[in-house]
């Protein structure tokens, strides 16, 4: 078949390697989200089993019918977005709705033209200062675990330090890989039996209501498609490829949609790992880099058939130093998020507002900080932009 004979194995190791870097950097951060929100052990591993299968199925499906290198990721910033929203009401049900709702809206933003026209018009400043907002709680539990366990602590930041002074993209799983030694070596807690390691799917029934689809399905939506989906064509656009959003943005969608029943709470397109498929370092000829895309799709496959044994390695280590390890996997994302909330002199008092009461923890009529602090930000750029044309 013509397909297989253009496989590449140099495509094929930059697949592999962007799904382990993928799913090393941030997993823990998505294990959190879930379970701030409510989910039990077992309903955290169906999550993390039904999202690492979404995306796998994601990235090989429209690498196959593009012939691009597409990467699919779960929304980190969503998972995130949960952490800082805690407990939700009506518990993981209730999330489980939310989510449901926040997927429609991805399926309608790749169908629905304005709906994806209406989320790139949000000012660029107030998006991502909501963003920063959101990951600013998880980015100073690196500071956490070094003041409660000073010597694990410091470990961590100190491989991650050194790793990424000399290739960032790998300090992120260098230090989960240190964290997962000192766990062992300190005898944190018993070896992971055989039995734990698959994970069984888990059917949630989801639990509506307005003040969850605000507080939640909103800012999800909004976090997934400005800080993954936009950036992810981004990427592709930069690297010389040029597919339509729309389609994508739709299979992204409707795979979070499959997700959701499990605990997933979004999948969408990738940014950073997808700079690892789609630029030169895949292949250096453009049209046989879509094999990239194809081998972390399985890779993240097989990682989800593994993903009772990642939540359960979590529920071997202190709380703070997955949170440590969570927390710089998104140092990256909040440094990059802030300067471009602050960037446009014009615009910095309304972001600066956005970023502190999503940063907060407010939560008023059961509605989170997320959408309190871009409304409030909102409302002031409005009121300057009138003032100025008066």
């Amino acid at each position: 078949m013509p397909m297989f004979r253009s496989i590449s194995l140099q495509a094929c190791a930059a697949g592999f390697l962007a799904a382990f870097v993928g799913f090393a950097s941030s997993f823990a951060i998505v294990v959190q989200g879930l379970r701030a929100a409510g989910a039990t052990d077992a309903e955290a591993a169906s999550g993390l089993m039904a999202l690492s299968i979404a995306m796998g199925l994601g990235g090989m499906i429209l690498s196959l019918k593009t012939r691009m290198p597409v990467s699919v990721a779960w929304s980190t910033p969503g998972a995130a977005l949960l952490v800082s929203t805690g407990l939700i009401e009506g518990g993981f049900a209730g999330a489980v709705g939310a989510f449901l709702i926040s997927a429609l809206f991805l399926v309608m933003a790749g169908i629905w033209k304005p709906l994806g026209q209406a989320i790139a018009a949000i000012p660029a400043s107030l998006a991502n200062a909501m963003l920063a907002g959101i990951l600013l709680h998880l980015c100073l539990a690196p500071v956490h675990a070094v003041a409660e366990k000073p010597l694990m602590g410091m470990a961590i930041v100190v491989v991650w330090a050194v790793v990424a002074r000399f290739k960032r993209i790998y300090a992120v799983p260098a230090a989960f890989i240190i964290t997962i030694f000192l766990i062992v070596m300190t005898g944190a807690g018993a070896p992971i039996p055989i039995s734990a390691i698959f994970p069984h799917p888990v059917l949630i029934w989801p639990v509506f209501s307005l003040a969850n689809v605000i507080s939640v399905a909103v800012p999800l939506f909004i976090v997934t498609m400005a800080s993954q989906n936009i950036p992810g064509v981004a990427v592709l656009a930069i690297n010389g490829f040029k597919p339509e959003p729309g389609p994508l943005f739709t299979v992204t969608g409707l795979l979070s949609l499959a997700s959701v029943p499990f605990g997933g709470h979004a999948v969408n397109l990738a940014a950073i790992t997808a700079a690892m498929c789609a630029g030169p370092d895949a292949h250096p000829d453009p049209a046989r880099r879509y094999w990239a895309g194809i081998a972390s799709g399985v890779l993240y496959i097989l990682f989800g058939l593994l993903a009772g044994g990642a939540t359960a390695l979590i529920n071997l280590s202190p709380p703070v130093l997955i949170e440590a390890v969570a927390g710089l996997a998104l140092i990256g994302a909040f440094g990059s998020s802030l300067h471009t909330a602050l960037a446009d002199t014009h615009d910095r008092e309304a972001a600066i507002v956005t970023f502190l009461v999503a940063a907060s923890g407010l939560s008023l009529f059961g509605i989170g900080g997320a959408f309190w602090g871009l409304l409030a930000g909102g409302a002031l750029l409005v009121l300057r932009r009138l003032a100025g044309t008066a």
